[in-house]
Order: C-alpha cells, then structure tokens, then sequence
C-alpha cells in the first residue's frame, strides 16, 4: 500500500460473473447459439474497457444452470485471458442453484476485503423451477452480494421478469428485454462494457448507489423472433 493519491486503488480486482441460463427452452430458436456468439463478440470491447482502466484488475468466471448449476468458467480469469466455451441447452431452470454457488464466492475469504464491486450479470429465458429466492437471499446476505452491480437481460417474451427485478434489487432498474439475436448482442456488449465502467468507480457507501447503472440506449429492432 502507498499514501499517494491513487495508490491504495491501483489494481484493484473487479469480478465478473456470468449467471447463464442453460435450460431446455433456450435450445429453441437458436437462443443459445446466438448467446455463445454474442459473449464471445463482446470479448474484444470487453478487454479494451479493462485496458483503459489502469486502477481495475477485470477477472470473469460464469455459472450455468438447468437441472442444477455448475461452474462454467470455475477461476476468476483476467480478461486477456479469457476464453468462453460454449454452453449447451437442456434440462429445468435452477436458478436458486447458481444464485448459491455465487454467493458462495462473495464472503471475504475468498473475495479479498480489498476490491471494487463485483458484477453479477443473469441471462434469463424462463421462470425458476427451484427455490430461487433462498439463493438470491444467500448472495444478499453477503458483505459483497449486497455492493455489487447487477444487470439482468431477459430473452423472449416468455422470461419472468419479475424475478429478474427482485434480482436486481433496485426498483428504478428494469431487465433488459431481449427478443431477437441483435437485442441480445446489443444487451451482452452492454453488460460486458459500461457495466463493468459502473463497477470500476468508487464506491459510494451506499449499497442501493452500488446498483445505479448507466441506461442503455434504446434498439431498434423489427425481428421480432422470440
């Protein structure tokens, strides 16, 4: 640590997990294809953002969930290294399973006392068919749960946005609505990038100010296809 202006934020870690639905309704329509190809497009504005951001040190990792969760990416990867695999599509939607493993990841130890807001970013297509409120009181009840910044995209008309709000945790934030693959590459380059930025200045000591966001712009888009 140093006494010079700055010195105690410089690389300073950020941590970014993706909570990615993998449940059977997101095999239809190509939804998870156009996922897979959206997370991996988003990469390059992704890294650009953490190389012009000298105090943050951007680590990503990802969950999936169906017939329970699993960790997709299980280390927290600097971004210049991070490869996505792609995820595939089957089974129910145990959001409350993955909502636990994060949590899990967000008492200090293992996240360090020492770090700016993690990101929680859920990708959605349907309704929970677990107990999703215990998990998303588990992550609350956490030091870093309750600080970081969430964003939620929901894909096609059928997603319980509801329960993406109650994620969210902030009632002037809304789920981005995603109805086609270019809302959903639109909806990913914006968690990937002006969320992280959000996540990346101090914090406020206010954990409902943790949440603010930046709005995204609207998206014209007449392919209506989910």
């Amino acid at each position: 640590m140093t006494d010079m202006p700055g010195g105690e934020m410089a690389h300073r870690p950020v941590h970014f997990f993706w909570l990615i639905d993998a449940s059977g309704s997101m095999a239809v329509d190509g939804k998870i294809q156009q996922l897979n190809f959206a997370v991996r497009e988003a990469l390059p504005e992704m890294r650009r953002v953490a190389d012009d951001n000298a105090s943050a040190q951007l680590l990503v990792r990802a969950v999936t969930f169906a017939s329970g969760a699993r960790w997709h990416v299980p280390r927290p990867t600097l971004v210049s290294d991070f490869q996505w695999p792609d995820v595939s599509a089957g089974g129910t939607t145990d959001l409350g399973d993955a909502l636990r493993l994060v949590a899990a990841e967000l008492n200090t130890p293992p996240m360090p006392q020492r770090a700016m807001k993690p990101v929680l970013a859920l990708v959605s297509d349907g309704q929970p068919t677990d107990d999703w409120q215990s998990g998303l009181d588990a992550v609350d009840a956490t030091p870093w749960g309750k600080r970081a910044v969430r964003v939620a995209i929901s894909i096609g008309r059928d997603c319980d946005r509801g329960v993406l709000r109650r994620f969210l945790g902030n009632p002037e934030l809304e789920p981005f609505e995603a109805n086609s693959p270019k809302q959903l590459a639109a909806a990913i380059r914006w968690a990937s990038t002006a969320v992280v930025k959000s996540a990346s200045m101090p914090a406020q000591g206010n954990p409902a100010a943790a949440r603010s966001l930046p709005q995204m712009a609207p998206l014209d888009d007449d392919s209506d296809v989910w």
